[in-house]
């Protein structure tokens, strides 16, 4: 089984370098174990959680970690709101935002013998910040919150001259745009499934892959990448695939690799019984994207959170598609986010929102560092900017900002509603009744980005016997919430590919706490339908989409 304390936290960019952190800690002054938040049974955490959080350890380096020309960098993987590190008494750095990674040179800071390790958090669960469904009272569809340390601590040395410091993948069909960041003046690149090894100078190149083995989710193909320069050696891979759209029987349709691509999916919290915003063991991720495989989904619609670099990693060697939301940000109001909506009024010029500097500015900094961040992973063919009002302002300027920052992938500006003018989709949700949809946005393709969501309680394998939520009646066995299911494919969706369709995300992968609608309870142990009904089901949707995509 894997672990967090050997699980290499960034896949894409590996050295032999690498040490976790996550053995010794106390927070305000009580025992953790990281890397797992204090709100979860994991961390083993017996205080209380407040808005400030101080967390102390203290590490001895190995005698052989650094070698002779070398720095450490010290990373976090996520600090969730805010993070003030020190190091031996001295400051390290200070992080803002709880859901990506950030790193720091501490070779000067460090001893010989033991080192003290402090991070003074803080999270207020400010609506300024990125703050997906955490809520400071969980029910219906809000979570318990996360605070502080939720992801892996641990030290690299690399070399102080000549390191590679980053890469960048553009994939096509034929080959990648490689771009290093590197100070080195040279450096070599061989990929050992293409055969190739050539050294290259510049930070930018075009590597021409000869019989090029395309990526696809029923043949998630990865080509292995290694970087070596006069002092450094990083391994990463790549594939080859891409992301369009294109006029097929009057209607835009998205393309992988040029062939038009149903994304049959599922929503995906990323909540876990045992650790929150973080499995019990990194493998788990597999074994999410395999439960889904076996029923038939090609798609996981990552749900207004980012996840470690081990979720994306398992996504692309297993061949999983991902729909990556951004993190909302900003107020939300049931009535007006959800009720309104759902009832028909589904239009709301965004431009004239009130919105303070400080949000747009962090909210917005979080959206390019998200594109940067993820940039490089085959599996994300897609992003969420906005989802159902919450937060929203702008979207077309962001959208045109995204566009520019990633041209590669589709966006989807407004997911549900509140539409503006520009997107690559038009999203729909449809909850509580089955409606045969029509793509009507010229350029535009037809997303059905969230619909079903119905209830099935497993007894033994819910949080709370009295909490019960979902969306419509509570099916109590499997071969009722099985037919409800499928019905909602049969009359909404199989008409609907016709009419220009191209996906459709069903709520949702689990349950969570009190939230009851998964496919899986949230400990994953009962599959709550009838498998080879939803495996036959994807089968006809695969077919009905082939028909209308290629008159067959």
């Amino acid at each position: 089984m894997g672990s967090w304390d050997t699980e290499y936290p960034r896949p894409q960019l590996r050295r032999e370098s690498f040490l976790a952190l996550h053995n010794g800690w106390k927070l305000n002054g009580r025992p953790i174990t990281l890397p797992w938040p204090p709100q979860a049974a994991l961390s083993g955490y017996t205080g209380t959680v407040g808005e400030r959080l101080e967390y102390e350890t203290s590490f001895v380096l190995p005698w052989d970690f650094v070698p002779d020309g070398h720095r450490v960098l010290l990373h976090f993987g996520a600090v969730d709101q805010i993070a003030r590190v020190e190091l031996n008494g001295r400051r390290v750095t200070v992080h803002e935002g709880g859901y990506l990674p950030f790193a720091a040179d501490v070779t000067d800071l460090l001893r010989e013998g033991e080192n003290t390790l402090i991070v003074h958090g803080k999270d207020a669960l400010s609506h300024d910040y990125p703050y997906g469904k955490q809520h400071a009272r969980p029910h219906g569809m809000w979570y318990t919150p996360v605070s502080g340390i939720w992801q892996t601590v641990w030290l690299e040395a690399v070399p102080e001259r000549g390191a590679v410091m980053g890469i960048r993948v553009t994939p096509g069909l034929s080959g990648i745009t490689l771009e290093v960041d590197t100070a080195a003046t040279e450096y070599m690149v061989r990929i050992p499934q293409a055969h190739l090894r050539q050294t290259f100078r510049g930070r930018s190149n075009r590597i021409v892959i000869p019989e090029p083995h395309l990526w696809t989710p029923e043949d998630p193909f990865l080509y292995d990448l290694v970087i070596t320069t006069d002092t450094d050696r990083v391994r990463s891979y790549f594939a080859l695939r891409t992301v369009t759209t294109r006029q097929i029987g009057g209607h835009t349709r998205l393309c992988l690799n040029g062939e038009p691509v149903f994304l049959h999916g599922v929503l995906d919290q990323g909540y876990f019984q045992d650790g929150l915003f973080l499995p019990g063991d990194p493998e788990e991720y597999e074994r999410d994207i395999q439960r889904m495989k076996e029923l038939g989904y090609n798609t996981l619609r990552k749900h207004v959170k980012i996840e470690p670099e081990a979720f994306y990693y398992a996504c692309d060697r297993l061949g999983m598609l991902v729909l990556q939301d951004m993190v909302n940000a900003g107020s939300y109001d049931y009535v007006r986010d959800t009720v309104l909506p759902t009832l028909g009024q589904k239009k709301r010029g965004d431009t004239r929102r009130r919105v303070s500097p400080r949000r747009r500015q962090i909210f917005e900094r979080h959206v390019r560092d998200t594109i940067s961040h993820l940039y490089s992973h085959p599996c994300v063919v897609g992003y969420t900017i906005f989802n159902e009002g919450w937060g929203q302002y702008d979207s077309d300027r962001i959208y045109r900002d995204c566009k520019r920052a990633d041209p590669t992938r589709f966006f989807v500006s407004t997911s549900g509603w509140f539409a503006q003018k520009e997107s690559d989709a038009q999203s729909e949700h449809i909850y509580f009744r089955n409606e045969v949809l029509r793509a009507t946005k010229p350029g535009q393709f037809l997303l059905l980005s969230e619909c079903g969501g119905f209830s099935r309680r497993v007894p033994g394998h819910v949080t709370e016997e009295r909490k019960n939520y979902g969306y419509g009646k509570t099916e109590e066995t499997e071969e009722g919430l099985t037919a409800r299911i499928c019905a909602l494919y049969r009359e909404m969706v199989l008409p609907s590919v016709s009419r220009g369709l191209c996906g459709c995300i069903y709520t949702q992968l689990s349950d969570v706490e009190g939230e009851t609608n998964g496919l899986y309870t949230w400990d994953r142990q009962v599959c709550k339908v009838k498998k080879s009904a939803l495996t036959d089901m994807a089968t006809a949707i695969r077919k009905a989409f082939r028909q209308a995509t290629r008159g067959q």
